[in-house]
């Protein structure tokens, strides 16, 4: 990628600015000083935060919304006979799509840590956010999720630091400039895109050497380990809770509610105490490998313990939403197996009468190829729901469906509906709705009501809570 292209432009568009992936490098462009103007097709909380910040948005994509722009940026899940890409690609003007913008933003620092791996991204690069932030390091950053305390999901500082995750969908983290490479983990997923997991180890290898100075993995993963193998001229860190690892989390404690604490070690010398907020054996790793990060930026060990204290979790990621007579509803962004039994076994050892887990599949692809591993996870739960799957950039070539996987599971409550009408807002809407009528009818006192995916299924979060509060349950 040409990383000039962005020199002498001023009118940015962003074709589908309220993603996940749009929003922050919007956030970090407008505080460049750049004109923004962007579309999407949905109206959401980002896209009305986007218009706070005094950008321009189109609800709806047409040919006439890139009109001025000098460079145009498009989603991956943008399809090619959308009007307004067509319009784009027509026009001579350069279009980016996103992955390779943040490409560009990455080699604009003397210390882009990129925080990769199947799971945990964004927790530990919000992690990593808090504890810099904490610090008063003038950071930028990139996150697939918001942190209230940088005022959203991306910010542009004046220090040489900028944290970034860094998604292996599609290989898009081939194209960024790490300096400092995070591995949390590497799992079976996106197998319609890489085929085997060798596949998959073998692109984080590529990450790897495309780093510059250090590379953080996770010692205790077999996978992981694999794509470190043969890697020189780099500084190989560890972390884990085996002895092996450079930093080690030992003395781990649940604490009342959601909190955790554990000594930290490194080298075999204690660093000292720890306490988070956020729940599971899974945040202790997560935390560990933004300890290593931010010791290796020369962060002082009180200052990440603060961080990580005063940290309450990213948006979307076991997200307490509110608490009705009791019923308390939160809502998270597990979409894959792993992430599923993790944040259930987590809600399972807090001290609720009984835990929901409100699903909805993400992709027909995932669905299809991990169906056994999803039941397996789901039966964690003490009362699991499924909504339809959201296909999102696919076509149910896999003739899958929510029956599939309820079926698997004894005790599953779904509403089925006509398999083969058109998957529209409308039907969504009314699944939807179902789902949320059956929660508030069924839930009781002392219960966790927990909304699990990738999608848009925190909107029946929202809904049960809303009406919760009308029905004064």
């Amino acid at each position: 990628m040409n990383k000039s292209v962005l020199e002498g432009k001023q009118h940015i568009h962003f074709i589908g600015i309220g993603g996940s992936g749009m929003y922050p490098l919007a956030q970090i462009l407008h505080a460049k000083g750049y004109y923004l103007t962007g579309s999407d097709n949905n109206e959401t909380d980002t896209l009305q935060a986007v218009r706070n910040m005094g950008i321009p948005v189109m609800l709806g994509q047409r040919a006439e919304n890139i009109e001025g722009a000098d460079l145009i940026v498009h989603t991956a899940a943008i399809m090619a006979d959308n009007p307004e890409l067509i319009a784009a690609r027509a026009s001579g003007v350069p279009v980016l799509e996103r992955s390779e913008l943040l490409g560009i933003v990455s080699s604009w620092y003397g210390d882009a840590v990129c925080v990769s791996g199947t799971h945990g991204k964004t927790t530990t690069t919000s992690m990593l956010a808090q504890i810099l932030y904490t610090a008063k390091v003038d950071l930028s950053a990139f996150i697939g999720g918001k942190l209230p305390c940088i005022g959203g999901s991306g910010c542009s500082g004046s220090s040489e630091v900028f944290v970034c995750e860094a998604c292996e969908f599609v290989d898009t983290f081939l194209k960024l400039y790490p300096d400092t490479a995070v591995i949390l983990n590497i799992d079976a997923d996106h197998l319609d895109y890489f085929k085997t997991v060798d596949n998959i180890i073998r692109s984080f290898h590529k990450f790897c050497e495309l780093t510059t100075k250090s590379i953080i993995y996770n010692g205790d993963d077999a996978n992981t380990c694999k794509a470190v193998e043969g890697i020189t001229g780099k500084n190989l860190v560890s972390f884990g809770y085996g002895e092996q690892n450079d930093y080690r989390a030992v003395d781990v404690e649940i604490l009342s509610g959601s909190s955790m604490a554990y000594t930290a070690l490194k080298n075999g010398e204690i660093l000292g105490r720890i306490t988070l907020q956020v729940p599971g054996a899974h945040n202790v790793l997560n935390s560990l490998a933004a300890v290593a990060a931010c010791d290796g930026l020369g962060i002082p060990f009180a200052a990440i313990a603060q961080g990580l204290a005063e940290f309450r979790g990213a948006g979307r990621r076991f997200e307490i939403l509110g608490q009705v007579n009791g019923i308390t509803i939160a809502d998270d962004y597990a979409h894959h197996p792993t992430e599923l039994t993790a944040t259930l076994q987590a809600a399972k050892n807090m001290p609720y009468k009984r835990v929901w887990a409100v699903f909805q599949p993400f992709t027909f692809s995932r669905t299809a190829q991990h169906l056994d591993e999803f039941a397996d996870s789901l039966r964690i739960a003490d009362i699991p729901v499924l909504t339809d799957i959201m296909g999102s950039r696919e076509k149910n070539t896999y003739h899958i469906y929510t029956r599939h996987l309820a079926e698997k599971i004894e005790g599953c409550v779904w509403f089925p509906q006509d398999e083969e009408a058109e998957y529209t807002d409308e039907r969504k809407y009314s699944n939807f709705e179902s789902v949320c009528n059956y929660v508030c009818e069924h839930a009781q006192e002392g219960d966790l009501v927990l909304t699990m995916g990738c999608g848009d299924v925190y909107k029946v979060a929202k809904m049960i809570l809303g009406r919760l509060h009308e029905e004064g349950k």
